[in-house]
């Protein structure tokens, strides 16, 4: 990164049109990581993973928590996907963590050029929390709020979040796509290797839908092992870490049928960096040992 924080945001980012491939690895703050720990983890990302961004999964409501991320974002040159995080038990919460957001977002200087997006989520369609009205009267909203430092706005959503509730109102105003790629949970799901039709079934989903809007799957994964918030709902689904790695080799090897879709293609996250963060779901177990090798291509 620059010595000085540019003037402008001219010519700052790459264009969504040449992004496709392995983008980096959705990453839980729940812990509300010190400083120190997210420029350790960012580091890895960047330097051994040759990840370009990190997309934000749960919600730290220590003050001043983003200014960090922000920070260790900067220091190790990725850009961020931020969240603004509505749970899992209700409440209006996820307001002030909004206000709070956008608040930094307009005050810190640095803030525009690592925040890649603003999303709505995790799945606040499939979680039932918004009406779809109420939720893109939020994204209108918000891509007002944030214009003038020109961060886009988008909903981490399911394609079956958006079916089940009637809201294409709410695709329609996304500035881009954040989908879920989460094929362990289908009916008819076995490994990670045999899930490019369950993949491609959404995703074609959301190219027919989506109004040519470039797309990324973000909440992307396949678990290592069952917990009590992950079970399937196929009798032939298998978690287990070969399942997982072959679900990431299987998407590697797809990656030209990715580059294929709108605005130059998808590209894709990981979910999630570790299991300290997400158990099943992590590259790294929750003794910080990779679990399998990764190294995907980020361009083909």
């Amino acid at each position: 990164m620059p010595a000085e924080v540019p003037s402008s945001l001219d010519g700052w980012w790459c264009s969504m049109d040449c992004e496709h491939a392995f983008l980096g690895f959705s990453y839980e703050v729940t812990a509300c990581q010190s400083l120190s720990q997210l420029n350790k983890d960012f580091a890895d990302m960047r330097k051994n993973f040759n990840a370009r961004y990190v997309r934000l999964y749960g919600a730290c409501d220590q003050s001043g928590f983003y200014d960090d991320v922000i920070e260790a974002a900067w220091q190790n040159t990725l850009g961020v996907h931020a969240l603004i995080w509505f749970g899992f038990t209700g409440g209006n919460e996820w307001e002030t963590r909004r206000d709070d957001l956008f608040n930094t977002l307009h005050n810190n200087t640095k803030a525009p050029f690592v925040t890649r997006g603003v999303q709505f989520g995790s799945e606040p369609l499939y979680d039932d929390v918004l009406s779809h009205e109420s939720l893109t009267e939020q994204v209108v909203l918000a891509k007002i709020l944030l214009s003038d430092v020109l961060i886009p706005v988008t909903v981490s959503e399911l394609a079956y979040g958006y079916q089940e509730r009637g809201a294409l109102d709410v695709l329609d105003q996304l500035d881009f796509i954040n989908a879920h790629m989460l094929p362990f949970f289908s009916t008819e799901a076995t490994t990670g290797s045999a899930a490019w039709p369950l993949v491609q079934e959404d995703m074609d989903w959301f190219i027919q839908n989506g109004n040519g809007k470039k797309m990324y799957f973000d909440e992307n994964g396949w678990p290592s092992s069952t917990s009590s918030s992950v079970q399937a709902n196929s009798p032939n689904a298998v978690a287990s870490v070969s399942s997982e790695e072959e679900y990431f080799e299987m998407l590697d090897s797809q990656c030209e049928t990715l580059k294929e879709g709108p605005c130059g293609g998808i590209g894709w996250f990981a979910h999630i960096y570790s299991d300290q963060q997400e158990v099943g779901y992590g590259i790294y177990d929750t003794q910080g040992k990779l679990k399998f090798p990764f190294q995907p291509r980020t361009s083909c």
